[in-house]
């Protein structure tokens, strides 16, 4: 077992517990990889696998109350993200499965049921129609550990960032060509309104200037289809020991995005040019506008949500970085808390 391969999209078994989380990032601390809960044990869960009921924790908080009540020993305080965290320690893993190991399994396979066969279809177009290189696709999420329902969406992930963005390109022509892939239609957004601003306080008007224009999300045979796009190793700086993040508490704050070049990407970011600090008073220390330089976020949901010259307005957790000892900048981290937002203006 190699835990190289414990980046984002891949998914953890614990030994004991019989516990699924999936991997978030690239970086991880020395003793544990940094993962959430996603399934776990349960006689009265909507899923089996190997004759055993699991069920699916979504929400954040959900996640965290449940690993505190039944799972303690999963929660680690993280000095360098300042931030209580999930991960499982590397010695309680008993297997990590990857994305492309998967979709590579699934190929090889002789007998396919009709969920991994829409499943496999769909990456075969894409690679046929979007140029796709041998390796560079993957299938994660619940089709990955066989916890998947019949109508479970279909989670794929992207390796490489020159890949990514010509694959982007050609994603265009694929939503027009004559095929069962298209992009969502009116009341797919509403439906995803629901699901996704839940608790954000966002109008549906102003989730639409961001949703309609993603390019990473749709239907595929009636199946929601949903990619993620990782930056080629080569492009990751330093490693989780190098990175120093201080909590300053939550910010709003009206910006122009002067790059989004990096909003394809998990972790998605954009370089910002600060406007004005709305909540100012509520920090709890006096903060140089001028120093906060990025939105950062984990969360699908804010790829591709914002482009350059827009004014938003984002309301997330206030951080301050260091790389190496030396202070860099301010950033916005968005998608812990459900109120955590990015809005065109």
């Amino acid at each position: 077992m190699s835990f190289d391969q414990a980046i984002e999209g891949a998914y953890l078994q614990t030994k004991e517990d019989n516990l699924f989380f999936d991997v978030k990032g690239i970086f991880h601390p020395k003793d544990r990889i940094i993962s959430f809960i996603r399934f776990y044990p349960d006689s009265e869960g909507d899923r089996i696998r190997k004759g055993i009921h699991y069920r699916k924790i979504y929400d954040i908080s959900e996640r965290y109350s449940f690993l505190k009540q039944h799972f303690p020993q999963y929660l680690f305080y993280s000095k360098q993200l300042d931030m209580e965290l999930q991960g499982v320690k590397r010695k309680d893993i008993e297997h990590i499965f990857t994305p492309q190991a998967y979709f590579k399994d699934l190929k090889e396979k002789k007998s396919l049921n009709e969920s991994e066969i829409i499943a496999v279809n769909l990456c075969n177009l894409f690679i046929e129609k979007g140029d796709l290189p041998e390796g560079s696709l993957g299938i994660t999420g619940s089709h990955m550990v066989g916890l998947n329902k019949v109508n479970s969406d279909i989670d794929l992930i992207i390796y490489g960032t020159e890949v990514a963005k010509n694959f982007q390109k050609k994603l265009l022509d694929i939503f027009q060509d004559k095929n069962e892939c298209r992009k969502y239609n009116f009341e797919d957004y509403k439906k995803h309104y629901r699901f996704r601003a839940a608790g954000a306080d966002i109008s549906f008007n102003d989730f639409m200037k961001s949703e309609i224009r993603k390019n990473h999300q749709g239907k595929y045979e009636g199946i929601d289809f949903f990619i993620r796009y990782l930056k080629s190793p080569e492009e990751w700086k330093g490693n989780y020991y190098d990175y120093k993040f201080t909590n300053l508490g939550r910010i709003k704050l009206k910006a122009e995005i002067i790059n989004s070049s990096d909003s394809l990407f998990t972790p998605c970011s954009y370089l910002i040019n600060p406007i004005r600090i709305i909540n100012e008073k509520d920090l709890s220390k006096d903060i140089e506008i001028k120093k906060i330089k990025e939105i950062n976020s984990f969360r699908g949901k804010f790829c591709e949500h914002a482009k350059e010259e827009e004014i938003v307005m984002v309301e997330g957790k206030l951080e301050k970085v260091n790389f190496k000892n030396e202070e860099i900048y301010y950033r916005i981290l968005l998608g812990n808390q459900q109120q955590d937002k990015m809005i065109i203006i």
